[in-house]
């Protein structure tokens, strides 16, 4: 329930946790053309398999910090002594096969910047560059989602199943989801809009 200073936001949006109220606010559901991010948030929403958001999203600094800032020119160089440095680290999600993913998600980032520039290039055009809106209500996957997870899949990405790509779209924007109520959602600042 929101108070009359509090606007509505997604239900999910966690009201005791000021990381989800950030993210929520200033960062879901936004257009992310940022190459680093981009790639971040792939392997984050990957980690998040099996798990909440907000497990992950309460160890993403951790994440940063022991993935070089997500630099995939230093994760192509991880070795085994890395892996197994990371496997004992508290701080992040210690799931080998979570941790290996990133690694490959690095290598094949890599080659497909050779084709495409990056994931900006290649995320966006499937888009036109212009986020759809969400009116359907809850959705997991779409054809969209379906089609982007087979091809990195091919591509040799880790963790990209149909689901987390959904997930990942609605992370970085490349779908607009907030709920018809939540204050962020197109339809609700257009009315705002009008009335003031």
């Amino acid at each position: 329930m929101t108070s009359p200073s509090t606007p509505a936001r997604c239900a999910w949006a966690n009201p005791s946790n000021p990381r989800y109220i950030e993210y929520h606010d200033h960062e879901w559901g936004v257009p992310c053309h940022d190459e680093r991010q981009l790639f971040e948030m792939l392997n984050l929403e990957g980690a998040q398999a099996g798990l909440s958001w907000e497990t992950v999203l309460n160890k993403r600094d951790h994440y940063r910090k022991v993935f070089d800032q997500f630099d995939p020119h230093k994760i192509v160089k991880y070795d085994a002594r890395k892996i197994e440095s990371l496997m004992q680290d508290a701080g992040i999600i210690r799931n080998r096969l979570k941790i290996n993913a990133v690694i490959s998600n690095a290598h094949a980032y890599l080659k497909l910047c050779e084709e495409f520039g990056g994931l900006n290039a290649y995320l966006w055009r499937h888009v036109d560059g212009d986020p759809p809106i969400n009116r359907a209500g809850r959705v997991v996957t779409n054809a969209l989602s379906d089609g982007i997870s087979k091809d990195l899949k091919k591509r040799g990405f880790k963790f990209v199943g149909s689901t987390i790509i959904y997930a990942y779209m609605q992370a970085i924007g490349m779908v607009n989801d907030h709920s018809a109520d939540c204050a962020w959602h197109p339809d609700h600042a257009k009315k705002k809009n009008r009335a003031s």
